[in-house]
């Protein structure tokens, strides 16, 4: 039997669109990339407790080359891929194999998540160590709040369904990797204003990429969303970190 294939929850073209333009804006001037900066220092924070001293890599998602360029101080034959330059998840990967995977800020807009670790796991060598870190769910919960008041009764599907620590532990147990962590932590953003936000998430690559992402706010909804954020405010950022091992 055929197994099903996964829902679209998110739609790929624009997924792509918004990692391209997260480059281009990342090109500007002060240009925010907090997210990924502490996802790379978590990185290599592990990497360092571990004691493990990749000689081949993969670095998914890191756009500033900081992981990759780390890992070659060490020795390591690093290579960086990114969905805006045709990466793919949900698909089984074409070089490998590798003794360590890094995967930043790419896994929680993918249809096929299982898959995609799978695929991940499939293409390190045995003792192999997979890192992923994703924004979880106690992410924007302003935003969350912020959107749903602009919405009004009929709320509109704007922000992304994410994974939660339980669920991540299930995901690593199903994909075959060996003595799985999961743990979370939080960083806290505190903006200006409501366009300061949306401006960073963009600049972040953490837009809206939904396949059904509702139709575009109106000036009164966006005026009741912006009253309802009540900046200066700070807003929370759970990032996930899930990671295992290829026995």
């Amino acid at each position: 039997m055929t197994a099903a294939p996964p829902p679209q929850i998110f739609a790929p073209a624009r997924r792509i669109a918004a990692r391209r333009r997260m480059l281009a804006l990342q090109t500007w001037p002060d240009a925010p990339r907090y997210i990924l900066d502490d996802m790379v220092d978590d990185v290599i924070d592990r990497l360092g407790f571990l004691r493990h001293n990749p000689a081949n890599a993969l670095v998914i998602g890191d756009w500033t080359g900081s992981l990759a360029s780390w890992l070659s101080t060490l020795g390591s034959a690093a290579i960086s891929a990114d969905p805006a330059t045709g990466f793919d998840h949900e698909v089984p990967l074409a070089t490998g194999p590798y003794d360590f995977i890094a995967c930043l800020g790419t896994l929680d807009t993918v249809n096929d998540l299982p898959g995609a670790l799978i695929h991940l796991r499939g293409a390190l060598t045995p003792g192999g160590l997979m890192i992923a870190s994703l924004l979880g769910a106690g992410s924007l919960p302003a935003l969350r709040e912020a959107m749903l008041e602009a919405d009004g009764p009929r709320p509109a599907p704007r922000i992304h369904p994410q994974v939660d620590v339980r669920a991540g532990g299930q995901l690593l147990q199903r994909a075959g990797f060996a003595d799985p962590v999961i743990d979370s932590r939080t960083v806290s953003v505190r903006f200006s204003d409501f366009a300061r936000l949306i401006a960073d998430l963009r600049a972040q690559g953490l837009g809206n990429v939904l396949a059904r992402p509702g139709p575009p706010l109106g000036k009164a909804a966006l005026e009741r969303a912006r009253q309802t954020f009540n900046a200066p405010r700070v807003e929370a950022f759970e990032l996930l970190t899930l990671s295992g091992w290829k026995a």
